[in-house]
């Protein structure tokens, strides 16, 4: 039996009194939630645009620098996985409950109801729909994942250290990373987990609340989206409890097939001369304002700095939450493989996937918004891909496989998210005990239920960027440890790239002139 530390005590205590919360007063609850949120992104707004820009020259500087040979595990080392397999499980990671959630709904929003600046339906917020929704989830988010990734890779396979966030602040830290101290980073962690965790759960049971509705007439409430997250929990439960790994496996091969099949008759069937032309000219626009955008605060326009705050710290706050169980995930998938490697990959490989799934439904959703068949302003944020669904051939065919996506995704993510769980709280085990696994699971899932209850999907995104303001400083630690880590790493390694040596200057000899015939 492997040892629980109290990292799961006091973690699963403080998650309890909060569900409890929730459930005895769900309207103070959403107050309380709603007015920390208020403070966070009002006075820290900034904070949260310079971090991320920072993380991403950070990991463009790992590109670039000598350190980039560092292998992630002994320097020998031979990467655990192909490079085929290893590019199909970071697009694994790519994908996600959140992508088919937001797939239409989002670049919708951005033309037709609010966009970041232009008029609401003009040509010009349909650009900005696409190059906003490029900027949320591409290289920034990634460069989050990238570097908490990043850094327990490099001391849980290079370094010999437990998988523990704790564990990657060493060289800053020292003897403290094992105190009260590193215990308090594990659990402020582990809540980011569970919170971030939860909301993607609240997400995907409000949108197979919105399928089901389309399809089968199910109002949508919340009676029926917490028999949406009990089912899905016990089919987790049972999943966990009998060990079924490959079961697990074989429902996310499912899953990228149906994802790529989804894919493929929208793309197909949809507009797809305007989602091509509109992928190309959206992917060099965003390029060229990637500056901008990282750091538009809008500090004397009111409205767009609303904007700003529902969308972009919302995003920013989610994808930090989450980096603890991105960040190990792919650290585990990507022993053996060099710094430079691994930063390119995940900053690339996912970013381009999530460009050409958001320009596939985004496209295809605006393209319905301007034909005048139906306005999508009127429907749900859970029901906008089913209603984009509605108006295309095989409509039926594409709710039931968008649900079966949710579905399975949903299943998929509280196994691994449970296991990363159980993982940070039995000092770093690579098999903690079922009964860890199970009571993560009931949790995370008892916390998407209160969220949802007390405020739907307000109360969600409040939770996010409130758990991520913490965690947020424990990233910054990460950064600093890392660079200490590898900068000493590199001098042992003579890692130094040396000046080059100016050549000798040539001593001029006389040339004697040829004459045509000696040519």
């Amino acid at each position: 039996m492997k040892k629980i530390s109290n990292v799961f005590w006091i973690s699963a205590a403080i998650l309890v009194i909060a569900v409890i919360y929730g459930v005895v007063s769900p309207n103070s609850f959403e107050a309380a939630t709603s007015n920390i949120k208020d403070f966070i992104t009002t006075r820290f707004g900034w904070y949260y645009l310079i971090l991320v820009s920072v993380i991403v020259i950070f990991c463009i500087f790992l590109i670039f620098s000598p350190v980039g040979t560092i292998r992630l595990g002994k320097q020998d080392e031979k990467p655990e996985f192909s490079s085929v397999s290893w590019f199909a499980m970071l697009f694994s990671a790519g994908m996600g409950i959140g992508l088919v959630f937001w797939g239409a709904a989002e670049p919708i929003s951005h033309f037709a109801i609010s966009p970041p600046t232009a008029e609401p339906g003009s040509n010009e917020a349909l650009k900005e729909s696409m190059r906003y929704t490029f900027f949320h989830w591409g290289i920034h988010a990634w460069a989050i994942y990238a570097l908490v990734g990043l850094s327990l890779a490099f001391f849980n396979f290079r370094k010999d250290q437990p998988g523990l966030i704790s564990a990657t602040l060493g060289p800053i830290l020292g003897k403290y990373t094992k105190s009260r101290l590193g215990v308090a980073i594990d659990i402020i962690a582990v809540l980011a987990t569970v919170i971030g965790v939860g909301t993607t759960l609240g997400f995907g049971a409000a949108q197979i609340n919105g399928g089901l509705a389309y399809l089968f007439d199910i109002p949508i409430s919340f009676p029926i989206q917490l028999i949406i997250i009990a089912i899905v929990t016990v089919l987790f439960i049972i999943s966990a409890w009998s060990g079924l790994s490959k079961g697990i496996q074989y429902l996310s091969n499912t899953n990228m097939i149906l994802a790529i099949l989804l894919l493929i008759l929208v793309f197909a069937i949809g507009p797809t001369l305007f989602i091509l032309n509109m992928f190309t000219d959206t992917l060099g626009v965003y390029i060229q304002n990637i500056i901008q955008m990282s750091f538009r605060i809008a500090p004397l326009t009111p409205n767009h700095r609303e904007w700003i705050n529902d969308w972009t710290i919302f995003y920013w706050a989610w994808w930090i939450s989450w980096s603890p169980f991105v960040g190990i995930f792919i650290a585990r998938v990507s022993r053996g493989r060099t710094i430079r490697e691994f930063v390119i990959g995940v900053l690339l490989l996912p970013a381009i996937v999530s460009f050409i799934w958001f320009t596939v439904f985004g496209a295809t959703a605006i393209e319905v918004q301007q034909s005048g068949a139906v306005d999508l302003t009127q429907f749900a944020t859970e029901e906008v891909l089913f209603a984009v669904f509605n108006n295309m051939p095989m409509s039926i065919l594409l709710s039931i496989v968008g649900i079966a996506l949710v579905a399975i995704f949903f299943i998929t993510s509280a196994d691994s998210a449970t296991f990363v769980l159980g993982m940070q709280t039995t000092y770093g085990s690579l098999t903690p005990p079922n009964t860890v696994k199970l009571a993560w699971g009931i949790i995370a899932a008892a916390m998407a239920s209160i969220l949802l209850y007390s405020g739907g999907l307000d109360a969600l995104q409040n939770a996010l960027i409130i758990v991520a303001f913490p965690f947020s400083v424990i990233i910054i630690l990460m950064m600093l440890s890392l660079y200490k880590a590898l900068a000493r790493e590199k001098k042992e390694l003579g890692l130094v790239r040396k000046p080059r040596e100016p050549k000798p200057e040539k001593k001029r000899e006389k040339v004697k002139k040829k004459t045509p015939r000696e040519v």
